[in-house]
């Protein structure tokens, strides 16, 4: 496959030339607004195609320039922002916690920017149901490559796969709408001339559903709420676990106290202790607590002993009178 030349872009799906970021601001604002009103249009376009969701496309391309906003400085410096933006938004928009839920999710209503469509002839429809029956992976790297027009060294880099892997998704995805559609005429021709022919037709279909993003300065406000929102609850949360563990040290009286080792436990198995050596406070209490025990139970030994020589003598002067002298 030798696509690797990128076709001549299209304003209503590609991204526009790098034009607006080679000139010099005096403002971060006033940079990050050229960005946004060059690219933020068509990346909407780009992911209804992906999802087939207006309302979540919006979303998805505000939130994606917000955490550009926030994060600008590596943006601004980095080799393409506008890609870097597009690879977040895609990121977003396919999470996978979005998947399983598809099927019970409500028809979608038109909100605010986001006008009503209109009606789709049956072979758009047909189209973004085939291209949205793809796996994402697979839906990806056509859109990058036949939707924006990246060559397939850039498409697979975006997607994160080898070049290889990045011709293998394209092929299998033309396979399928080729076999879903077969209005498209896909089947028989080279591969330039089926990128090119599904390059026209995504490119209609994106113009046939038009999704207005937000104002930049909107979106410029919602990111710096975020941050204010997001530096605050880290503080809250921090001063939070400060005054936890100051209330539960003022409420210990006397602190933290190990358990005092069991005397008869340590008598009774002095071997197993002599390997493991006790810390010396602990030994010294042990020590007194022993010493303290010893004249205890020496004096309970010899009571015992003068009580058994008692019941002893007793027992035998008992015995001397009953038994008869046979003399």
């Amino acid at each position: 496959m030798s696509e690797q030349r990128r076709r001549r872009p299209d304003p209503t799906l590609d991204e526009p030339s790098n034009e607006p970021e080679t000139k010099e601001f005096d403002r971060p604002s006033d940079a990050f607004d050229a960005l946004y009103a060059a690219h933020a249009g068509s990346l909407v376009r780009q992911v209804v195609l992906l999802t087939g969701r207006a309302r979540l496309a919006r979303r998805a391309v505000a939130r994606a320039f917000r955490v550009a906003w926030q994060r600008w400085p590596e943006v601004a410096a980095d080799p393409d922002p506008p890609g870097w933006v597009r690879a977040a938004a895609y990121d977003w928009a396919l999470a996978p916690w979005r998947g399983p839920f598809a099927r019970w999710r409500p028809t979608e209503r038109p909100g605010p920017g986001t006008p009503a469509p209109p009606p789709a002839a049956p072979a758009d429809r047909a189209l973004l149901a085939a291209v949205l029956a793809l796996p994402a992976p697979y839906r990806r790297a056509l859109l990058l490559h036949d939707g924006v027009g990246l060559g397939l060294h850039a498409t697979a880099v975006e997607v994160e796969a080898s070049t290889a892997a990045a011709t293998g998704r394209l092929t299998h995805a033309r396979e399928c709408l080729a076999e879903e559609v077969p209005e498209l005429g896909l089947r028989g021709l080279p591969p330039d001339r089926q990128g090119a022919v599904l390059h026209a037709r995504l490119a209609a279909l994106a113009a046939a559903r038009p999704v207005a993003p937000p104002a930049a300065r909107e979106v410029r406000a919602g990111a710096e709420r975020c941050a204010r929102l997001t530096t605050r609850a880290g503080f809250g949360a921090a001063g939070l676990l400060a005054a936890t563990a100051l209330a539960v040290s003022l409420s210990a009286p006397d602190g933290h106290r190990p358990p005092r080792p069991a005397v008869a436990a340590a008598s009774s198995a002095p071997s197993a202790e002599a390997g493991h050596p006790a810390a010396p406070a602990a030994a010294f209490q042990q020590a007194r607590e022993q010493a303290r025990e010893r004249p205890r139970q020496q004096a309970s030994q010899r009571a015992r002993k003068r009580t058994h020589k008692q019941h002893h003598r007793q027992h035998h002067h008992q015995r001397a009178r009953l038994v008869p002298d046979l003399r």
